[in-house]
């Protein structure tokens, strides 16, 4: 097995006004499933279309919290071992629907220096469906490590 090395980063890459590279995910049954069966949440109305239905939407429909989890992959999948998330928050305006393309992809907004000499970042983050539309508006911040 190979360690997987982090890149350093890319001159810009952590300044404000850098974008967070998109994460993509397609909802649907498959995701849903796996995400159930790590936090036992098997809800009807995330597995069964008539559930979803009863509940006023087209069909069982995705979990909030696993858009969540998927912007927590994608600052993580970003940053790697140069930093790590500190805080994570979204509202979820709308669901993610069997087939919708999710991205998830943010900006960096706000850049400071914290105590220790690293690097704090603001994200403002959001996931969008495949038609463009933002279905859950975010913010983090990042602590990058201090340079060696």
């Amino acid at each position: 097995m190979t360690d997987v090395q982090t890149p350093a980063a890319s001159a810009g890459e952590f300044e404000v006004g850098a974008t967070v590279p998109p994460f993509v995910r397609t909802a649907g049954l498959h995701a849903w499933n796996r995400y159930a069966a790590v936090n036992y949440e098997f809800v009807d109305i995330h597995m069964d279309d008539e559930a979803g239905r009863a509940a006023g939407m087209p069909g069982a429909f995705g979990m909030g919290n696993l858009i969540w989890a998927w912007m927590h992959c994608a600052v993580e999948q970003w940053v790697g071992d140069r930093g790590r998330l500190e805080h994570l928050e979204c509202r979820f305006k709308s669901p993610a629907l069997k087939g919708d393309t999710i991205t998830i992809t943010g900006t960096v907004t706000g850049r400071s220096t914290a105590d220790d000499g690293g690097v704090l970042l603001d994200l403002e983050l959001w996931s969008e469906n495949q038609t463009g539309t933002r279905t859950a508006p975010g913010s983090a911040r990042v602590r990058l490590q201090p340079a060696d």
